[in-house]
């Protein structure tokens, strides 16, 4: 049997297998020479203290010991052309993965998906940020592989109760993933490599016999005596079935809108928004590594902050280290902005997202819109942002300190915002209450992390489509809508899920649940 090993070492040993070996051999007491095989199971950083190390987690392999080289598999995947079908809708993580599950226990997956292809999706991303151009069905949120698709890949979570997340990992290399996701502590796939992934997958759902509709927006639900029975499309077509998931992510207004026209019941729910802060990376390495310069062997930093301003959290959301900030709105007379890394985190900034936790009682001016609140009190400051900023993809920005200081930033340096930014005191761009949280916060922030408020920063606003603003609520058990049966709200725009692995989770969960009605499965995870 292997030994398994805990073990702290630098950056230059994790970082190269047989240095690595030889300081696991100096621990076993034996030659470097009897050990055949070093896996690392687990890697992390401690940057805590001066010298920065590496947390490894290993299994040692001796010489008398038996190594095989572990190759993940896909499931066995059944073939279902012929099978009884469930619509999803959303070609997200949550849809993508839900599919899976369902032609894996022997169900015929129909998803439709608003946007276009992985590929085709360029073409209007490159529309957004060069001309200024929104496209309702086919952005940085909508399309196939859902906004995590073009917003960074970003797989680590704290839902570790809520299902396997080794399964969404290991079904991820599988399908063309490094295996290093099922080793980091904070795994991450990039933007320019998960697109490929969303592609196999989608092919593997065709080729099992499943469909896959792009270009097809719900418009309507067909609904007799409490129960779904199938959609209809803006092209007029009705497709059937008395099973549909509804994973549409946290962006798509028009079906929570439908959903209240016809009085499926919904609520809102709190949510959480402010800005993008883009610091110079080297800075940010600085900060968190202590030193002038972070070498060969450290990654890129991120960081991680939360404080309790006035009674309320402000934080760090989807830090991206050497990564950029990406225009995400999805109509027309709205700013939003997103980050994203590639996969080697390249890049020469580093952006998060620092927002502030909102209640109900903040909706109170839109209390007209009834569960819809939260949603139109986002809208709001999106619209708002885009009359301040010029009326195009532009964003309202300002230095870090100048905001805390009430005072217009006379100049804005280039960021990695391609459509460019507009000097806008952010006061204007959010409530009153909100702006003083975040002035207070960042002062804050600039105590915990010496060197991190400063000028150099850009504010960039707003940072609002962190979840969503409505939860379509379901039964704890059958995981189907209170009120319509055959209904399953699924992932990010139902409320359950917060991320790519989340949300893949939540989709197979709603596969299983379908599954054990009809195929009367005794399936129990």
């Amino acid at each position: 049997m292997p030994r398994e090993i805990q073990t702290q070492v630098a950056p230059e040993v994790a970082a190269n297998e047989s240095l690595l070996k030889e300081h696991l051999a100096k621990l076993f007491h034996v030659s470097g020479k009897e050990i055949q095989k070093v896996v690392v199971l687990k890697r992390s950083i401690d940057a805590r203290q001066k010298s920065i190390k590496f947390n490894i987690k290993a299994s040692v392999f001796f010489n008398d010991e038996v190594y095989i080289e572990p190759k993940l598999e896909l499931p066995e995947y059944k073939k279902v052309s012929n099978s009884q079908e469930v619509i999803i809708i959303g070609a997200g993580p949550a849809g993508l993965f839900a599919a899976l599950q369902l032609i894996e226990l022997g169900l015929k997956p129909i998803v439709l998906e608003r946007g276009k292809d992985v590929r085709g999706r360029r073409r209007d991303l490159k529309a957004i940020n060069v001309d200024h151009l929104v496209n309702e069905d086919s952005n940085y949120c909508f399309g196939e592989g859902g906004a995590g698709t073009y917003s960074d890949g970003k797989l680590y979570t704290r839902s570790k109760k809520r299902g396997d997340v080794d399964r969404i990992l290991q079904l991820l290399v599988a399908f063309g993933a490094s295996s290093d996701i099922l080793v980091e502590a904070h795994p991450h796939i990039g933007t320019n490599k998960l697109p490929q992934i969303i592609q196999d997958i989608r092919e593997k759902i065709i080729e099992c016999g499943g469909q896959v509709l792009f270009e097809t927006r719900v418009t309507d639900f067909l609904i007799k005596n409490n129960a779904i029975h199938g959609i209809v499309t803006q092209k007029g077509d009705t497709i059937s079935a008395n099973k549909v998931i509804l994973a549409t992510g946290h962006s798509a207004r028009d079906i929570f809108e439908l959903l209240d026209r016809k009085k499926i019941f919904i609520e809102a729910k709190p949510f959480a928004l402010g800005v993008r802060a883009e610091h110079p990376q080297e800075l940010i390495d600085k900060i968190q590594y202590s030193c002038d310069f972070r070498g060969d062997y450290l990654p890129p930093a991120p960081y991680s902050i939360v404080k309790q301003v006035n009674g309320r959290g402000m934080y760090s959301f989807c830090m991206c280290p050497g990564g950029v900030i990406a225009p995400c709105a999805t109509s027309p007379g709205e700013v939003v902005t997103n980050g994203w890394s590639p996969s080697k985190r390249d890049q020469s900034t580093a952006n998060s997202g620092i927002v502030v936790e909102l209640k109900l009682e903040d909706y109170k001016p839109f209390a007209k819109f009834g569960a819809l609140a939260g949603m139109e009190f986002q809208k709001s400051i999106e619209q708002k942002a885009w009359h301040l900023a010029g009326q195009t993809q532009k964003v309202p920005a300002q230095r870090m300190v100048d905001f805390t200081q009430n005072k217009i930033s006379t100049d804005i340096p280039k960021t990695s915002y391609v459509p460019g930014t507009t000097s806008v005191e952010m006061g204007q761009v959010f409530p009153g209450f909100l702006t003083q949280i975040m002035r207070e916060g960042f002062l804050e922030f600039g105590k915990s992390m010496r060197g991190y408020m400063t000028n150099e920063a850009i504010l960039h606003a707003p940072e609002s489509r962190t979840s969503s603003p409505v939860r379509i609520p379901r039964n704890e058990e059958t995981l189907e809508h209170v009120q319509i049966k055959g209904l399953y709200p699924c992932g990010e725009g139902a409320g359950y899920a917060g991320g790519i692995i989340s949300a893949a989770i939540d989709g197979e969960k709603c596969a299983l649940k379908i599954a054990e009605v009809l195929k009367h499965l005794p399936i129990i995870r």
